[in-house]
């Protein structure tokens, strides 16, 4: 459930969250970190599992208004919201507000599952929802089960947690035909090159993994692949939007 602005995306004050990955404790302690943990993913599960289908939007959350970045995921965030998908981002502002702003101009719905953190961030004021979360490992299971494709805009550390961990799942076959498109072709492209060139060439990976991701900065396209995989391999039957839309020029 919606936790208030206020607490949002504050760290926990809890002193054993910083010794979580330390070694092992008492048994006892362990035991209480597990029901901790095992109730987060229930609190995840309730918040989400009736929500319409989700397209999870990433990229940083230091990205100004005013960076064609911003622009291409708020556009983006438009088009996914018109043929009825849920926008999910992070919450936060950046990226994430500009793909859920996107989904507002269009009377279209968003989610926020945000990451509490050291630092203190507002929830971005176009969520229709958002869910705090304590441990990332519940947080990315949460956006990867409830989610249909991942658009994937420049960031930072995070952003490509998200993308390696996400192709690693495709590239197992943990999950199928899940569509990770990444928006930003400049940003991405030397990315992009040093998987070809240096992983695929050295035999790293196999020929034909980095076809898992979809690289473009044409919305057309991006939704073309997002789209044809909810339909053909989830049997999805959306239900465009039928507001008209707003333009991008206009005010919120």
């Amino acid at each position: 459930m919606n936790e208030t602005p206020r607490d949002w995306g504050k760290a926990s004050p809890h002193p054993e969250e910083q010794s979580f990955l330390e070694g092992p404790k008492r048994r006892l302690t362990e035991f209480l970190r597990a029901c901790r943990i095992f109730g987060e993913f229930i609190r995840g599960f309730r918040a989400l599992h009736f929500q319409p289908p989700c397209v999870t939007v990433f990229g940083s959350a230091r990205t100004e208004e005013t960076d064609p970045h911003y622009l291409l995921a708020r556009e983006m965030g438009r088009r996914i919201a018109q043929v009825g998908f849920t926008v999910m981002t992070g919450g936060g502002p950046g990226i994430m507000e500009a793909a859920n702003r996107g989904a507002k101009d269009v009377g279209g719905r968003s989610i926020g599952c945000n990451i509490e953190l050291p630092h203190e961030q507002l929830p971005n004021p176009y969520l229709d929802r958002w869910v705090d979360f304590r441990y990332f490992f519940v947080r990315k299971v949460m956006l990867v089960k409830y989610s249909y494709a991942f658009v994937i805009l420049p960031g930072g550390f995070g952003t490509m947690d998200e993308i390696f961990e996400t192709l690693t799942l495709v590239q197992c076959r943990k999950i199928r035909d899940f569509p990770v498109v990444l928006m930003g072709t400049d940003y991405w492209q030397p990315l992009v090159a040093f998987l070809r060139d240096k992983m695929e060439a050295e035999g790293k990976i196999s020929a034909g993994d980095i076809d898992l991701m979809t690289v473009t900065d044409d919305p057309d396209e991006a939704m073309h692949c997002i789209t044809e995989c909810a339909k053909h391999r989830f049997g999805l039957q959306l239900e465009p939007l039928k507001k008209p839309n707003i333009l991008l020029g206009e005010k919120a």
